[in-house]
């Protein structure tokens, strides 16, 4: 779905343009790291007794879970420790 004028967003676009690599890398950043602290909120709210590793195994999954077929997941999920 793109809700958003064709005049605001070439707007948009030339107002990040002028923004350096190093001020977009860091928004890229923010965003990334708020996006992190929203699914860390979502699983110890789903899961209070969730420790570290219970997280970690999560976040991996919520981000990346579509990125690799499950024997991969689960190679992956087990080298990092998070899996027997």
């Amino acid at each position: 779905m793109n809700d958003t004028s064709l005049f605001i967003e070439s707007h948009f676009l030339e107002m990040m343009m002028k923004k350096s690599g190093e001020e977009r890398l860091k928004m890229g950043f923010s965003m990334f790291d708020a996006a992190r602290r929203q699914v860390i909120a979502s699983i110890t709210r789903d899961n209070p007794n969730a420790d570290i590793k219970d997280i970690k195994r999560e976040l991996f999954l919520r981000f990346y879970e579509q990125d690799f077929p499950l024997e991969e997941r689960e190679k992956i999920l087990c080298k990092l420790g998070y899996l027997e």
